[in-house]
């Protein structure tokens, strides 16, 4: 069984993503690369992610991923920061054709006990030292999200959308990435009241 990670973890991309969540039972937000510099609404996310969960950012060790990285910093400056490394590797991921400018492996070429031993060494917060508070409440879960129309049925993407814009986050989220972050944010008992208010009329 997967250890369970605390933090909201902030890598560069899907496939960074893809290898975090084989190693660890976690929330992982992608900032599509560069694309951060430019999305005010992901940086907003990620600000209110890091002030309820903290935020461990795990980006690729060459120029891009520092840069990324300490763009991050910057514009989440005051809230709950902590940064985990891999190692320079030299090698190329199986996916590519050709080699990285650095020639280095990036996160997603990285193994499970890599990734693993960068967080315990960033300071994660792993379960089985203290995740307490949620415990006794389940959480909100796929059949809840389709039972609440935000799946699944017709009309759930707008209702979806509906509901990130009144909870302040980015419309275009699938329903996936949404019960992540609903997860990430409430208690299943929290969430339920909060879409009731919303929604019920």
């Amino acid at each position: 069984m997967k250890r369970r990670v605390r933090e909201i973890i902030v890598v560069e991309g899907r496939y960074d993503r893809n290898t975090v969540s084989q190693a660890v039972d976690c929330t992982v937000i992608e900032t599509s690369g560069f694309g951060i510099f430019s999305d005010a609404e992901k940086v907003s996310l990620l600000r209110r992610l890091a002030e309820k969960r903290g935020v461990i950012i795990l980006t690729d060790p060459d120029g891009a991923g520092f840069l990324i990285r300490g763009h991050l910093k910057g514009m989440l400056n005051g809230s709950e920061i902590k940064h985990a490394y891999v190692p320079e590797i030299t090698g190329r991921e199986k996916r590519k054709k050709t080699d990285s400018k650095a020639r280095m492996l990036g996160v997603e070429g990285m193994s499970p006990s890599v990734i693993i031993n960068a967080l315990e060494r960033a300071g994660a917060t792993f379960d089985d030292d203290s995740l307490s508070e949620r415990s006794s409440s389940p959480p909100v879960s796929k059949a809840d999200m389709f039972e609440l129309g935000l799946s699944g049925g017709p009309g759930s993407s707008e209702k979806r959308a509906e509901l990130a814009r009144r909870l302040e986050l980015p419309a275009a989220m699938s329903a996936n990435a949404l019960l992540d972050v609903i997860n990430s944010l409430y208690t299943r008992d929290e969430f339920i009241s909060l879409f009731q208010r919303i929604f019920d009329k």
